[in-house]
């Protein structure tokens, strides 16, 4: 990989109003022209922190995602959204995540994003993000479900922890 960081931009979804969301990510391209994600994404669902895509040409009309997965890192993408300010929830939850080896990808008023290895184990995760939940938060997965049905397990996994 290269040292330096670049940008990309990959459809995240359809707002409201019909038009396209687009979320910009720092990647590291590599010689073959492969982009590894240097944070899990926010809104663009199915990739985390340390997963290898390469780019697909967008296409007029197309739903589905504008990147080939190329390789997984084994991170898990958290997404923590809250109705109100986040500070406290983050000042609570993130050195817990840290001390597990995880990490804060991104914070703004109301969205906290996360990497955890999976190796961690989804049961030692989701306590610790139950726990931490209050009334005006929820936590979500971003690379776990099919993004097409939303609950599909993509179980990219299980693989992996057959390697551990």
């Amino acid at each position: 990989m290269s040292q330096a960081l670049s940008h990309i931009e990959l459809m995240a979804g359809i707002g409201p109003d019909g038009a396209p969301v687009v979320e910009r990510l720092q990647v590291q391209v590599n010689e073959k022209n492969e982009c590894q994600l240097v944070r899990s994404p926010a809104f663009v669902k199915g990739i985390a922190s340390g997963d290898v895509i390469k780019l697909i040409p967008a296409v007029e009309g197309q739903k589905g995602p504008q990147f080939e997965l190329v390789r997984r890192s084994g991170n898990l993408a958290v997404r923590v959204m809250s109705k109100g300010d986040v500070q406290a929830l983050s000042e609570g939850l993130t050195p817990l995540i840290e001390q597990l080896g995880g990490e804060l990808d991104a914070e703004s008023p109301r969205l906290l994003i996360y990497s955890l290895h999976v190796s961690l184990g989804f049961s030692t995760i989701e306590a610790l993000l139950n726990n931490a939940m209050d009334d005006s938060s929820v936590w979500f997965y971003g690379n776990v479900y099919d993004p097409t049905d939303g609950t599909t397990p993509l179980n990219w996994w299980q693989e992996l922890l057959d390697q551990v």
